[in-house]
């Protein structure tokens, strides 16, 4: 029989305090591997305005700026 442990470093983070177009980008970005301009092209937005709601994001999560 085999028996499975979670790890304590899996966990699903709370996107609760995201609205739902940011929650949207930043589960596409940070968890699905979409680059910016990739998803933008894909969901007919500026690569700004995923952009800008990716930052947002981030900010509300506690994580600040990234590269």
């Amino acid at each position: 029989m085999v028996t499975y442990q979670s790890s304590l470093f899996e966990y699903e983070e709370d996107l609760s305090a995201l609205s739902d177009a940011q929650r949207e980008v930043y589960e596409a970005v940070e968890q699905d591997g979409y680059g910016m301009r990739e998803y933008a092209r894909k969901t007919g937005r500026s690569a700004g305005t995923v952009g800008n709601l990716l930052r947002r994001a981030r900010r509300r999560l506690g994580g600040g700026e990234r590269p």
